[in-house]
């Protein structure tokens, strides 16, 4: 149950500033599939339940720059195996799980489904630990798709 409130909370208050929207500045609607790559920095992680990563870039405009992955489960010793939840911003978030080797900094990352705009995402990506300019940012690489809606 504090699981569950602590999702409502982050929905319902907007912990998030940026608010998602389903097209781009041009009026362009988001492609149906294609490639997803964000990074994101994780600072405000420790290890335990309910904490959390930002997002800082993404080429899906649907997840923007401020977004958070919150983790469900606290990671052990060597490995996280848990749920999280993409909150993207009020009413919007989609769910998943992710398993990732603490050692090598390697993993998976499986959404499916959600509420808002993310009903229908799915996607399933590679992790992959930091690097790039900065050397901090961990980065999320595979395809998605938003399944047709009843």
């Amino acid at each position: 149950m504090r699981i569950l409130g602590l999702i409502l909370a982050l929905v319902l208050a907007g912990s998030v500033a940026a608010t998602a929207k389903a097209h781009d500045g041009s009026g362009a609607q988001n492609p149906r599939s294609g490639t997803l790559h964000l990074t994101k920095e994780c600072s405000a992680y420790n290890g335990d339940a309910d904490s959390f990563c930002t997002i800082r870039t993404s080429n899906l405009p649907a997840i923007t720059a401020g977004s958070r992955v919150v983790y469900l489960q606290a990671a052990g010793t060597t490995s996280l195996d848990s749920d999280i939840v993409l909150v993207v911003g009020p009413g919007n978030y989609a769910l998943g799980h992710v398993t990732l080797d603490l050692t090598t900094g390697l993993g998976e990352v499986t959404l499916s489904g959600g509420a808002g705009q993310f009903k229908s995402f799915h996607a399933q990506v590679r992790v992959t630990p930091p690097g790039g300019a900065n050397g901090a940012d961990w980065a999320w690489d595979g395809k998605y798709r938003f399944s047709s809606q009843d």
